[in-house]
C-alpha cells in the first residue's frame, strides 16, 4: 500500500482548531469535515469545497458543544452528527448539489454522544456510544432510540465491519465489545471479546480488529478477541500515543494515527498475517485526530489538531490499458477501472476477498477480472458488476451481444451471467456461439400478464429466454427462470435464428433462406417466406421486416402470417431505425441510401395489444381516420377485449365499427356489471348474456338453470327462434306452458308454410303418417320415402302410389322406380329408371324380367356415359350391346390406342380404313415410325407413309416403301412434288436428293441455277 500526498484541502491554523470528524459518502461524491467551530463543510470528489452548514445546538442558548463523530447513510443522501450536548442529528442532505438540507431525526439522549457509526446494512439505523457506557441504536423510522447494549464504562470509540453487519465497542476500561446484527433475534448478539491493557482510543474491524491506545502498541485481535498480530513501539521516541484507526473499504488495510505520522499496515494474503508498510511522517502535523477512507479505497482524508486536513492517493499500483483506461489497485482484491476519456468508473471488488489477477476490457465497454476462484464481470455504462465462482481462467471466450448478460464459452458449455448479479444464470451445451446461432432476451419486455380467464398465460415474474442449437438442425429455447425447454427440429441446416423481445416467438432461417416462425407457447410453426436475403424484429415491438429480391416485407400482427405488407424496393435492406416517433427501414440503393417509412401507429398498436394494454390500445386507434385497416385494427381489439372479459372496451368498439346493437348490447352488459358491485363479471346474468353475445346458448342455458331461471331461459330461445330448444327446456323442466307451446309452435309452422319443420316435428312425435303427409305437401317427396323405408312401411300401396307418383313429378325418377318396383309395376319401374339415368337398376331388372332389352339398354347406358365424359366405361358397354363401331370411337377418344387396334381388326377392310389412319396417325405423332406404317398401309395410303419418313430423313425406307407399294410414275411424280416442296423451304440438299433418286438432275442443275448456286450446279 502506497500512501501518496496529493493535496491539502484545510490549511493548518496558528493555534489548536481539531479536525473533531471526517466522513465520505458512500457515493464517493461529499466528504464532510467538521472543525471545533461545528462548521460542517463538504467537499466533492475533486477536493473542492462546495458547501457547508452549522449544526445546531440541542437547545437554544450558547454553542458549547463539540461535534466527535459523523457518518453518512447507505445510499448518501443523509448525514448523522453526533454532539457532546446529548443529541444526535440527522441531516437530510439530498444527492445533489444545492439540495435543500433539513433535519429529518433527532435522538435526544441523557449523556453527552462520544461516538457514532452508520453500518452499511442498516439503512434505517445509526449505531451510537454514550459517555454513561451505554451503546444505543438510533431508529429513523419511528425517530425511537433502543439500548443495544450496556456498560458500566466510558465508550471511546465505535467502529462497523466493511459489511455493516456488526460493530465493536472501545470503552475506557479497556474492555472490547462484539455486537452482531444477525444474532438480535435470538440468543446474546453483544459479547465482550477483549480486555486492552490501556485506553483503546483507536479502533477500527476490518479483516481483523485493531486497537491502540497510549502504550505505544498496535494490536489486532479476530472477531473472538484472540491476539493476531502485536507491533510494539514502545523502543521508538518518535512514537507518541495513538490517537484513532480507519481500515480501507476492502478490511485489508489499516491506518493508524499518531503524533506527526500515521503507521500503515496491510494483510499478507499468502501469510494471514498483518505487515508493517511504514510510517509516514508529516513535520508539524501535530496529533492525528481523525482518519477516514474514500469508500472505493483510492482516497484517504487526514485530519489533525491544528485543522489542517490532507488528502493521501492510496494504491498499490496504477496502470493503463490501451492508452484508453486506468486501472488503480486499492488492494489486491479490489481496482478502480477508469475511462479517461470522461472519468467513467468502476469498481472492481472480490467480495470473496480474492486477489485479482488479471483484467481486460472488451469493446471500451465490458471489464472482465479474474482471480485465482472467481471470475469478475462489469459494464461500465450501466455500472453494473458481477463475481461468480470460476475455475478456469484464461481458457474461455466471451460473448457480448447482449447488453444485460455476459456469455462465458468453456468446454462446450455456454454459461449466461447476468450484470449485477452474483449467479450463474443458466448453462447450456452447445457448440455454435455465433452471434447469429444465439439469442438471448434478459427482461426487454415483461412476460404476459395473467388474467383470470387465461389459464395458459405465463406468471408474472422475469422474463429470460434463451434460443441456441444443439446442432445444426435443432434449436432449442429455453426458459431460464423456469428451466422450460421448447425444443424446434428442422430439415435443414439453421444459419440465422432470433427470438423476439417477449421471448414467446422466435425467428429462424435455413441456408435454403427460408423464413419460418416458431411460436414458444403454442408450439405451432409457420414458413413466411421461401426465399429470404435479410430479416429483423423491429425494436421493442413483434413487427417483423424481411427482404424477399424486391420486395421488403413487413409483418405488423405477426400472428397473422398471412397478412403481409410488401413494398417495392431497389437494393438491399441494411438496417431498421426506430426513434423519435418514427420507424424507418435503411435500404443501401448503391449510389444512395433510401429509407423506407414504416406505419408506427401499426407498430404501437401491435404492442399494445400483445401486452394487453387495451386502453392504449384504444388511444392509438382513436388518433386513426376510419378506414379498411383501421377498421381491421377496431375488430382486432374488439375480439381481443370480449376473449379477455373487457366488456367496457368491446362496447367501444362496437361504437367505432358503427355496430350499434351490439353496443347497446354491452352497455346493458356493462350496466349489470357495475350493479352487481364487487361480483362484476362473476355474477350470473352477466356471465349469461356474455355466452349469449359469443353465441353459446348452451353455456348461458346451463347458468340460467342453475339459478332457477327456466322463464329466462325459454325466453332466450324464443328470443333466437329455437322454439324446439325453448320446448325442450319446459318439457325437462316440467313447466306447466309445455304442451301448449309444442302446440302452438306446430300451428305457427303450419301458418308459416314451414311443412318440413312441421314433418320433423311430427316425425319426432312419430307420427309418420302425418309427417309424411306434410313431407309431400311440401314438395319433399324424398324424405317422405326415406320416412317409410326407415320405418319399414311399405305394406301400404296407396301410400307407396301416392310417393311414387310425387317422385316422378319431382324428377327423382330412380326413387321412383325403387317404389314402383316395390309395387311389381315393373315396366313403370324400369321406365322410370331409363327416365332417371339409373342404367345398373334397369339392366338388373331387365335381365331379370325383360331379357329382350338388355342390349338396347346397355348400348343406351353407354352412349350416356359418353355424353357424361366417362368414356372409359363406355366402351364395355358397347361391346356387351355389339355396337363395335361405337366402342372403337369410344376407344379412340378414350387414347387406348391398343384396345382400338383389337377392336379394329373384327371390320372389314372398307370399314376400317378411317380408324387405321387415325391409329397411324398417332404413332406417327409418337415416333413409333414402323407402326405408323403399318397401319398407313392398312388404310392404302402408302403415299403419306412416305412423305413420313421423307419429313424424318429416313430416304432408304421411304424410297423401299415406294418402290414397293407405287408405279414408277407415280414414284417419279411423288418425289419431284416433295423436292419442290423441299425447294420452297429452302431445304436444297434435300431436293437434290429427291431429283437423283428418280433420275431427274436437270431438275435439280435448273434449281440450283434459280438460286444462283453455281458452285452446286457446276458440280450437277
Amino acid at each position: 500500500m502506497q500512501l501518496t500526498y496529493m493535496q491539502s484541502l484545510m490549511q493548518a491554523s496558528d493555534g489548536i482548531h481539531k479536525v473533531t470528524a471526517l466522513a465520505y459518502s458512500p457515493s464517493d461524491k461529499r466528504l464532510a469535515v467538521c472543525t471545533v467551530d461545528r462548521i460542517v463543510t463538504l467537499f466533492d470528489e475533486n477536493g473542492e469545497k462546495r458547501d457547508k452548514f452549522s449544526t445546531k445546538p440541542a437547545d437554544k442558548g450558547p454553542k458549547n458543544y463539540v461535534v466527535r463523530a459523523m457518518a453518512f447513510s447507505p445510499d448518501s443522501s443523509r448525514l448523522a452528527i453526533a454532539q457532546s450536548d446529548n443529541i444526535v442529528f440527522v441531516y437530510k442532505l439530498g444527492l445533489e448539489w444545492g439540495d435543500k438540507k433539513s433535519i429529518c431525526n433527532k435522538f435526544l439522549q441523557s449523556s453527552p454522544i462520544t461516538a457514532l457509526v452508520w453500518p452499511m446494512s442498516r439503512p434505517n439505523e445509526v449505531v451510537y456510544g454514550l459517555a454513561e457506557g451505554k451503546v444505543k441504536i438510533g431508529v429513523l423510522r419511528s425517530n425511537k432510540p433502543a439500548t443495544l447494549y450496556t456498560t458500566d464504562s466510558y465508550v471511546v470509540a465505535i467502529s462497523p465491519n466493511t459489511d455493516g453487519t456488526g460493530t465493536v465497542s472501545a470503552h475506557l476500561d479497556g474492555s472490547i465489545h462484539r455486537f452482531i446484527f444477525a444474532e438480535a433475534g435470538g440468543g446474546a448478539a453483544n459479547t465482550k471479546i477483549a480486555h486492552h491493557p490501556c485506553v483503546p482510543y483507536a479502533l477500527a474491524w476490518g479483516h481483523n480488529i485493531v486497537v491502540a491506545g497510549n502504550d505505544s502498541q498496535v494490536v489486532f485481535y479476530d472477531q473472538d478477541g484472540g491476539v493476531e498480530r502485536t507491533f510494539d513501539y514502545s523502543n521508538d521516541p518518535k512514537c507518541k500515543e495513538f490517537s484513532c484507526a480507519a481500515f480501507n473499504p476492502t478490511g485489508e488495510s489499516v491506518v493508524v494515527g499518531n503524533f506527526d505520522s500515521f503507521y500503515t499496515y496491510t494483510l499478507n494474503n499468502r501469510t494471514e498475517t498483518w505487515d508493517d508498510v511504514g510510517v509516514k511522517s508529516v513535520p508539524n502535523l501535530y496529533t492525528v485526530t481523525a482518519l477516514a477512507w474514500k469508500h472505493d479505497g483510492s482516497r484517504l482524508a487526514v485530519g489533525a489538531l491544528t485543522g489542517v486536513l490532507d488528502q493521501y492517493d492510496a494504491c498499490i499500483r496504477r496502470s493503463r490499458y490501451k492508452g484508453k483506461f486506468e486501472f488503480t489497485y486499492v488492494s489486491l482484491s479490489q481496482v478502480i477501472v477508469k475511462r479517461l476519456s470522461n472519468g467513467t468508473r468502476i469498481i472492481l471488488k472480490s467480495l470473496y476477498g480474492c486477489e485479482i489477477t488479471k483484467i481486460n476490457i472488451f469493446q471500451d465497454r465490458y471489464v472482465i477480472g479474474n482471480t485465482s476462484e472467481t471470475l469478475l464481470l462489469g459494464d461500465l455504462e450501466t455500472l453494473k458488476l458481477s463475481e461468480v465462482q470460476w475455475h478456469a481462467p484464461g481458457k474461455e471466450k466471451f460473448v457480448f451481444d447482449n447488453p444485460s448478460v455476459c456469455m462465458v464459452y468453456h468446454a462446450g458449455e455456454l454459461s449466461l451471467i447476468e450484470y449485477g448479479c452474483n449467479e450463474v444464470l443458466g448453462s447450456v451445451r452447445t457448440e455454435h456461439i455465433s452471434g447469429h446461432l444465439l439469442s438471448v432476451r434478459i427482461n426487454e419486455r415483461p412476460p404476459r400478464q395473467a388474467s383470470p380467464d387465461d389459464p395458459n398465460a405465463p406468471p408474472e415474474g422475469e422474463n429470460k429466454q434463451i434460443a441456441y442449437l444443439l446442432d445444426t438442425q435443432t434449436i432449442n429455447v429455453k426458459d431460464l427462470c423456469a428451466q422450460a425447454n421448447a425444443t424446434v427440429n428442422h430439415d435443414s441446416k439453421v444459419d440465422w435464428l432470433e427470438l423476439n423481445s417477449r421471448g414467446n416467438l422466435l425467428l429462424f432461417r435455413d441456408k435454403r433462406r427460408h423464413l419460418h416462425l416458431y411460436d414458444t407457447e403454442s408450439q405451432t410453426r409457420h414458413t413466411l417466406l421461401n426465399f429470404c436475403t435479410y430479416v429483423q424484429w423491429v425494436p421493442e415491438s413483434d413487427v417483423v421486416v424481411a427482404q424477399n429480391r424486391s420486395n421488403l416485407c413487413v409483418w405488423y400482427n405477426i400472428h397473422a402470417p398471412d397478412q403481409v405488407t410488401v413494398h417495392q424496393i431497389r437494393g438491399d435492406v441494411e438496417e431498421i431505425e426506430r426513434g423519435d416517433g418514427r420507424t424507418e427501414v435503411i435500404v443501401d440503393e448503391g449510389i444512395s441510401a433510401a429509407s423506407y417509412l414504416l406505419d408506427e401507429a401499426l407498430i404501437q398498436f401491435g404492442g399494445a395489444i400483445d401486452d394487453r394494454d387495451y386502453v392504449k390500445a384504444i388511444e392509438i386507434l382513436e388518433t386513426l381516420e376510419m378506414s379498411p385497416e383501421a377498421e381491421g385494427m377496431w375488430r382486432q381489439l374488439s375480439d381481443q377485449a370480449m376473449a379477455h372479459s373487457h366488456i367496457a372496451i368491446a362496447e367501444r368498439c362496437a361504437a367505432a365499427l358503427g355496430d350499434v346493437s351490439r353496443a347497446r348490447y354491452l352497455h346493458r352488459v356493462n350496466k349489470k356489471v357495475t350493479e352487481a358491485g364487487d361480483i362484476g363479471l362473476d355474477h350470473w346474468s352477466v356471465r349469461a348474456s356474455m355466452a349469449i353475445l359469443q353465441k353459446d346458448l348452451r353455456q348461458a342455458e346451463d347458468v340460467l338453470l342453475a339459478q332457477g331461471q327456466t322463464d329466462d331461459t325459454i325466453a332466450m330461445y324464443k328470443t333466437v327462434h329455437q322454439f324446439d330448444e325453448a320446448i325442450a327446456v319446459a318439457e325437462s323442466r316440467k313447466h306447466p306452458d309445455a304442451t301448449r307451446m309444442r302446440q302452438d309452435y306446430f300451428q305457427h309452422l303450419l301458418d308459416t308454410r314451414q311443412e318440413e319443420k312441421a314433418a320433423m316435428f311430427k316425425e319426432n312425435e312419430q307420427d309418420y303418417d302425418k309427417a309424411i303427409s306434410l313431407y309431400l305437401q311440401g314438395g319433399l317427396p324424398a324424405k317422405a320415402a326415406n320416412v317409410i323405408k326407415t320405418r319399414n312401411m311399405m305394406s301400404n300401396t296407396q301410400l307407396l302410389d301416392r310417393v311414387a307418383t310425387a317422385l316422378t313429378s319431382a324428377g327423382l325418377h330412380d326413387r321412383a322406380g325403387e317404389f314402383y318396383e316395390e309395387m311389381d309395376q315393373l315396366q313403370r319401374a324400369l321406365d322410370s329408371y331409363q327416365k332417371g339415368n339409373a342404367y345398373r337398376q334397369a339392366v338388373e331388372l331387365s335381365r331379370r324380367h325383360f331379357p329382350s332389352q338388355v342390349v338396347e339398354l346397355q348400348e343406351a347406358w353407354g352412349d350416356w356415359l359418353v355424353s357424361q365424359k366417362q368414356i372409359d366405361m363406355a366402351i364395355n358397354h358397347y361391346i356387351e350391346a355389339n355396337c363395335s363401331t361405337k366402342a372403337i370411337e369410344a376407344a379412340l377418344n378414350a387414347r387406348q390406342w391398343v384396345k382400338a387396334a383389337q377392336f379394329i381388326e373384327n371390320l372389314d377392310t372398307e370399314s376400317a380404313k378411317p380408324y387405321h389412319k387415325q391409329l397411324a396417325r398417332h404413332y406417327e405423332e409418337s415416333k413409333q415410325l414402323e407402326q405408323a406404317e403399318k397401319f398407313y398401309v392398312a388404310a392404302q395410303a402408302t403415299q403419306l407413309a412416305v412423305e413420313m419418313y421423307t419429313k424424318n430423313n429416313l430416304w432408304e425406307k421411304a424410297h423401299k416403301l415406294a418402290t414397293s407399294y407405287m408405279s414408277e410414275r407415280e414414284v417419279g411424280m411423288l418425289y419431284i412434288s416433295q423436292a419442290q416442296r423441299m425447294e420452297a423451304q429452302g431445304k436444297l440438299k434435300e431436293a437434290e436428293r429427291l431429283y437423283l433418286t428418280v433420275n431427274e438432275p436437270d431438275l435439280a442443275i435448273n434449281m440450283y441455277k434459280k438460286q444462283r448456286k453455281y458452285d452446286a450446279m457446276v458440280r450437277l
